[in-house]
């Protein structure tokens, strides 16, 4: 069995173990247990303690290896920039839900709403029940 989804939390995830993996990424299971070891990833597990990696996890098995492969990159300077990726992505959706508040606080000011004393956040366009 290759592929497997996982769980009521991740339903719909499809998850496939490590020699599928190393085979679509051509390299060998030992190199992605290496990177396991070293805590690159971290692969989800059966409930037999199987490795099943899913495409967010693969992904960044192809980054790891662009950046070692490709552009020369230890793995200390793989962990480095992992992590600063990570915050990024993180930042990105901080960015993104405070755009979306000031949006709405432009249009409840331009409607001539001011919630800043409300004690029930409505979310404008939705009806508020009574």
């Amino acid at each position: 069995m290759s592929e497997t989804t996982r769980g009521s939390r991740n339903a719909g995830k499809k998850y496939v173990m490590i020699s599928v993996v190393a085979e679509r990424l051509q390299i060998h299971p030992q190199t992605i247990r290496l990177y396991e070891r070293e805590g690159l990833i971290v692969p989800t597990r059966s409930a037999g303690n199987t490795r099943l990696y899913d495409e967010e996890a693969i992904r960044r098995l192809e980054t790891i290896l662009t950046l070692t492969r490709d552009m020369g990159v230890n793995l200390a300077g793989v962990e480095v920039i992992l992590n600063l990726k990570d915050q990024l992505e993180e930042l990105r959706s901080v960015v993104d839900r405070l755009s979306e508040e000031l949006r709405q606080f432009s249009n409840d000011e331009r409607a001539g709403i001011d919630r800043r004393f409300a004690l029930v956040q409505v979310k404008s366009g939705l009806p508020a029940r009574r």
